[in-house]
């Protein structure tokens, strides 16, 4: 039976439009760094390649390279954390400057996609569908551990409001945010998608 997240998993991914606690568990990820504005066009790039790596994945046994365990399923969705660039905490006066934002963007893989199989991915794309960035790509586990999110609806520039009612809800309930870093995950296709109809992650860290 084909593994789908949408509903085998709809704790990490599916949440209410209201903020909760949740304990995250330990999930490995194809992940890129990078920095910049978001609306510029060189961001497409980056996810462009975590796509190729994650339907790599997923198309393996039609070159007859799928790894032991491998099993169905649906490949899963793009993810972003995101802080200020050193310049850009150092130059914040309240309003963000989308040029000096830092991210990680990533795409997590099923459990059987193991250190030695990323690689062999890794290295098979880089001969099949060259491209620079490839080579800033790093195959890691990421343990959230505990954290507060909630289902943003709506334009990017709007979720201030989601995370105060984030930050609210961890005080009520004795919680405090470790940093200004907070994790995104896309529901939408930003490309087809109007803003007001965006549905996206929102999670951050506590303890």
């Amino acid at each position: 039976m084909k593994h789908e997240w949408k509903k085998n998993e709809k704790q990490y991914y599916l949440p209410k439009t209201k903020p909760e606690y949740i304990e995250i568990p330990k999930m490995s990820f194809f992940v890129i760094d990078g920095s910049g504005n978001p609306n510029d066009d060189f961001f497409s790039e980056y996810i462009g390649i975590l796509y190729s790596l994650s339907y790599a994945v997923k198309m393996s046994p039609k070159k007859n390279l799928a790894p032991d365990g491998y099993y169905d399923y649906t490949v899963y969705p793009l993810e972003g954390v995101w802080s200020l660039t050193a310049e850009g905490q150092a130059a914040f006066n309240g309003i963000l400057d989308k040029n000096q934002l830092a991210f990680s963007l990533m795409i997590r893989q099923p459990d059987f996609v193991s250190d030695e199989f990323a690689g062999e991915i890794i290295t098979r794309t880089k001969k099949n569908k060259p491209h620079r960035l490839l080579e800033d790509v790093r195959f890691s586990a990421i343990d959230e551990g505990k954290c507060v999110q909630m289902l943003h609806r709506g334009p990017y520039d709007d979720e201030p409001e989601s995370f105060k009612l984030m930050e609210s809800f961890s005080e009520e309930n004795g919680l405090k945010r470790l940093s200004k870093n907070h994790r995104e995950i896309y529901l939408s296709d930003a490309r087809k998608t109007d803003p007001q109809n965006l549905k996206t992650v929102l999670r951050f860290s506590v303890e």
